[in-house]
């Protein structure tokens, strides 16, 4: 099984790694794209003004363009404990044993604009680039990952289940046919439902953990399911390839 979570735009600083070194992450097929990204996104961080044109940013985000400046120089750690906020307080990989950690490093993949996807034990850098972002001579990073991830998700997954928590945004990167999808929704007291920010990231989270936990491999829907209810979520089976979560 594999688990697919979004990114977040909050990172921790600095790890006890080496610098960035493209070769050690997951999914090699990526490797040029990563390194076209990189260099990209380091060029861009020599003219500030330029950097939070293309990145967003306000006139305070001085430290997140000293981020990119930085990235082949900067320490890496874990993508797991790089990515902060919402669903990874939820998910709480701080809390988990070492046998629990590897399954983890097993089952969890992470959405990325600037790495297309890396697996949670893959060595990063803190970074700023978000998906729907437009670097200079570029043409959209959608444009730029359709070319290699779709392929390359394709062989990552092979045949085994494939839960998909990204964003929109970031499944559009890559699309992974097939992959069950996770919808938070919020119940009203008069029966209506809506998505809430918040609670969307955090149930996503507490998904995650819990099946990152589970002993079971899940084989389909109804079984992701069984995992989310014994870890006290409450969901519906939507269609073949969508879990609905309710709050």
């Amino acid at each position: 099984m594999l688990v697919l979570l979004p990114p977040s735009e909050t990172k921790s600083d600095g790890g006890s790694g080496g610098p960035l070194d493209l070769d050690s992450l997951s999914m090699p097929q990526l490797t040029a794209v990563r390194e076209r990204l990189v260099t990209q996104l380091t060029k861009l961080a020599a003219d500030p003004d330029a950097s939070r044109t293309a990145l967003g940013l306000g006139k305070g985000a001085d430290a997140e363009i000293a981020r990119n400046a930085a990235l082949r120089s900067s320490p890496t750690r874990p993508a797991l404990d790089r990515y902060t906020g919402v669903l990874y307080d939820a998910l709480d990989a701080a809390s988990f044993t070492k046998a629990q950690r590897a399954k983890a490093e097993a089952r969890l993949g992470i959405g990325s604009a600037l790495f297309g996807v890396v697996r949670a034990g893959d060595p990063i850098p803190a970074y700023r680039l978000s998906g729907g972002s437009k670097l200079p001579g570029l043409p959209t990073l959608q444009a730029v990952w359709k070319e290699v991830l779709p392929e390359a998700l394709r062989a990552e997954t092979g045949d085994e289940l494939t839960v998909d928590l990204r964003s929109g945004t970031y499944q559009n990167l890559g699309r992974i046919p097939g992959a069950v999808t996770a919808t938070v929704l919020t119940e009203r007291p008069d029966g209506s439902r809506t998505v809430v920010s918040h609670f969307n990231k955090h149930h996503k989270g507490l998904l995650a953990r819990a099946l990152v936990l589970s002993r079971s491999e899940p084989a389909d829907i109804k079984g992701l399911a069984k995992i989310a209810e014994k870890s006290g979520l409450r969901t519906e089976i939507a269609s073949p390839t969508e879990l609905l979560i309710l709050t």
